[in-house]
């Protein structure tokens, strides 16, 4: 598994990827269907503010894009996000681009802390999220609506001291 920059190149597999990743715990910020106009617009934006704004990496396994991952700054925080395709799900890749994005994030962005919040029923992010160090500090009741669905939004948190 690496994680390596995005190309503007990337803008088919980037429109196969967003189309193809499990939707049930992603934002709804993530449109759908994604278009090759999407792909396009947010492969420009990263490009031009990768290490300003926030670290934007591809996922690729064996010569693959199977996934993204981001940490984006916010206000006094920044947010990590990550979607991987279900087939690489359960492999170790997850919790292997988290800790390689939040390594860099601490160090290129200054950091203090990174945030990640989560769907209450998405097991599976939250373990990739505890193997690295992330401390549970609470959650906002029916927080979020998905697909007819209500969840709170639990939030995460490793800072620059307990990584």
């Amino acid at each position: 598994m690496e994680l390596r920059y995005w190309r503007l190149s990337d803008k088919m597999e980037l429109t196969n990827l967003c189309n193809a990743v499990d939707r049930r715990f992603l934002s709804d910020r993530l449109p759908y269907p994604y278009t090759e106009k999407d792909a396009e617009e947010w492969l420009k934006m990263v490009t031009n503010n990768d290490a300003i704004t926030g670290i934007y990496r591809a996922i690729v396994y064996d010569g693959k894009l199977i996934g993204s991952i981001s940490v984006e700054k916010k206000d006094d925080d920044a947010e990590i996000g990550y979607m991987l395709l279900k087939e690489y799900s359960n492999k170790g890749i997850g919790t292997e681009a988290v800790r390689q994005v939040y390594s860099i994030a601490f160090k290129i962005l200054s950091l203090e802390q990174i945030t990640a919040n989560v769907f209450q029923p998405n097991i599976a992010s939250i373990r990739v999220l505890l193997k690295n160090g992330f401390k549970y500090k609470g959650a906002i009741p029916n927080a979020v609506i998905k697909d007819g669905n209500v969840y709170d939004l639990l939030i995460y948190v490793l800072t620059k001291e307990t990584r």
